[in-house]
Parts: C-alpha cells; structure tokens; sequence
C-alpha cells in the first residue's frame, strides 16, 4: 500500500503542476475563441482535498502521505464494495466560468468553447518559450475534429483569428462551408473510403 501510495503522490504532484502551467494559457484561449464569454479557469480536483485541501505547495512525499492515510481509512468500503475508492484515477479537472462550473451550468457553445480553449491551451503551453519541450525544433500538430459546426459565427471567426499563427493545423469537417475561409488550405476530400485532394 505504501508503495501505491508513493507512486499515486507523484502522479497528483505532477498534474497540479502541469494544470497550474496550464490554466494561463486556458483562460488566454476561452477570451480569444469567446471575448464576450467570462472568465475560464482550470483546476485541478483531487479526492485527497477533503476534509480540508492540500496545502497548495504540497510535495510528492507529503501528498503520498495524504493517500496512504486516505487508503487505509476507506480500506473496508473498498473491500465490500470492490472498487478503489481512493487515488489519482478518482480526481479530474474542475473548470469554471465566471464562479459556476462549467459542468451543469454551461450552455452548448460555451461547453465546446471550453472545449477549444483546453486543446488551444494545451497547445500553447507546448510551444511557449518556457514549456516543456522548450528548444525543440518541432512544433505540435494542433488537430480540431469538426468544431465550426458546433460554433456560431462569431464564434467561428473568433477561432480562425486566433488560429493565424499556427503552422500545422487540421480540420475535419462534414461540411466544407463552416470552415472560414481564413483557414482554407490543403483540401482532401474523404467520400466512401477515397481520399482525393481538391485541385
């Protein structure tokens, strides 16, 4: 159990951090993809915050140590009812607009807005100055799977603009038209199974 315990305390130490890097840039990307649409904030949720949170510089070790007190406490329900009741497959990431979480509370485009904002976030971060792959040549591919469909227009040219800058983007689409035209580049075509590139 200790050695669970160790290993699962560097696992939620090394997600708080990567979130905490994150969240910048998550916020950055819900302001440019919805300027009228609030504040984004991304957290992160662990089990191990109740009953009172971790202290916010809490250290592999000292987080290991939480779990194993939280592992040896809820043992018996884990034994009646067969599941693991604690750990970092039980925590998730809280995101929130404004003061209200975004889960119960979002509409439909301000979910895909957030959406876009994680994967445009994440994004960032990999190619900042200062991020984790910092000095690398390569640039990440930034893959958006049919999201125009699911924004409105403003919305829409919102993201194009924000997309200017990226070298090596693509886009799926059912229907050509909701990509903007700011966006068009290479153009194949998938129909039953054939791929032909528009000339």
């Amino acid at each position: 159990m200790r050695r669970l315990a160790e290993l699962g305390g560097r696992i939620v130490a090394a997600r708080r951090a990567a979130i905490g890097s994150l969240a910048p840039y998550v916020k950055s990307a819900y302001a440019a993809v919805a300027p009228d649409g609030g504040d984004c904030k991304v957290g992160y949720a662990t089990s191990l915050d109740s009953p009172e949170p971790l202290a916010p510089d809490a250290d592999a070790a000292a987080i290991g140590e939480r779990l194993l007190e939280r592992l040896r406490e809820v043992r018996p329900k884990e034994i009646e009812r067969g599941v693991t009741l604690a750990g970092p497959h039980r925590d998730d990431l809280d995101i929130a607009l404004g003061s209200l979480p975004a889960k119960g509370y979002a509409s439909h485009g301000e979910s895909w807005s957030c959406a876009l904002a994680l994967r445009l976030g994440s994004y960032d971060l990999l190619t900042a100055d200062d991020g984790p792959d910092a000095g690398d040549d390569g640039e990440p591919v930034l893959i958006l799977d049919d999201v125009f469909a699911e924004l409105d227009s403003g919305r829409r040219t919102a993201l194009a603009n924000r997309l200017a800058d990226a070298s090596q983007v693509l886009i799926t689409a059912a229907v050509a038209e909701d990509v903007p035209d700011a966006l068009r580049g290479e153009v194949l075509r998938v129909i039953t199974g054939e791929v032909t590139a528009d000339a």
